[in-house]
């Protein structure tokens, strides 16, 4: 992958995971958790957020080799006790993260629309559309993924918030225990079983060729 495209991939990357990660410290406080809050996480600097290997070296080194896309950020702490709804507020705290990238993948395309038609009446700018159009292209794609990836039900992942409240008591303990090792399994049906990780984000292409269908109608 040239390098303009590989560091276009992962500044994309590190700006949609620090978008998720600060919508789960935004949503906390909501629910009454300052805890984020007072540690400084709800903050678009990224620098606060960052883990050099999930959000750096891997990603780097993935698209480098065009391999797939898998990067993280530091996790936000937050404690759901603090929460005025314990259940209602941690779902709500989980899918915080999803929303807001589903919404950056959102915006995303209808800024792609724009700078497709504006090509079409100025031209490539000196390739400044066409990188514009490469950047917002990686924005859908990276936050459709996020999102859905993030719904996968594997504990730490968001989706697997959602899943231990509907399970009894003491199997959702258990459950939850497995989110220490929860980004070894991860990576482990990600190379080992991608056809797992397939079913999981199947709305993604279907997603993304929606918001293909959509920029078309501006050329």
């Amino acid at each position: 992958m040239p390098l303009l495209e590989a560091t276009v991939l992962v500044a994309v990357l590190i700006m949609s995971v620090v978008v998720h990660e600060v919508a789960h410290a935004w949503q906390a406080r909501r629910e009454g958790d300052d805890t984020a809050e007072r540690l400084g996480r709800i903050t678009l600097n990224p620098l606060r957020h960052i883990d050099p290997i999930g959000s750096i070296i891997l990603p780097g080194l993935l698209a480098w080799q065009e391999g797939m896309i898998f990067g993280w950020a530091k996790p936000v702490p937050v404690n759901p006790l603090q929460y005025r709804q314990y259940v209602a507020g941690d779902i709500r705290v989980s899918l915080a993260g999803i929303a807001s990238n589903l919404l950056l993948a959102t915006l995303a395309t209808l800024a792609a629309g724009f700078v497709v038609k504006l090509r079409s009446l100025v031209g490539s700018m000196g390739g400044v559309t066409d990188v514009a159009i490469m950047t917002l292209d990686y924005a859908i794609y990276i936050n459709l993924i996020l999102a859905f990836f993030n719904l996968i039900p594997i504990p730490p992942l968001d989706g697997s918030h959602v899943l231990a409240h509907a399970l009894p008591r003491e199997f959702a303990a258990r459950y939850r225990e497995m989110g220490r090792y929860g980004l070894l399994i991860v990576m482990a049906l990600l190379f080992l079983a991608p056809r797992f990780m397939d079913f999981f984000l199947a709305p993604v292409s279907l997603l993304r060729g929606f918001a293909d269908q959509f920029i078309r109608l501006w050329i």
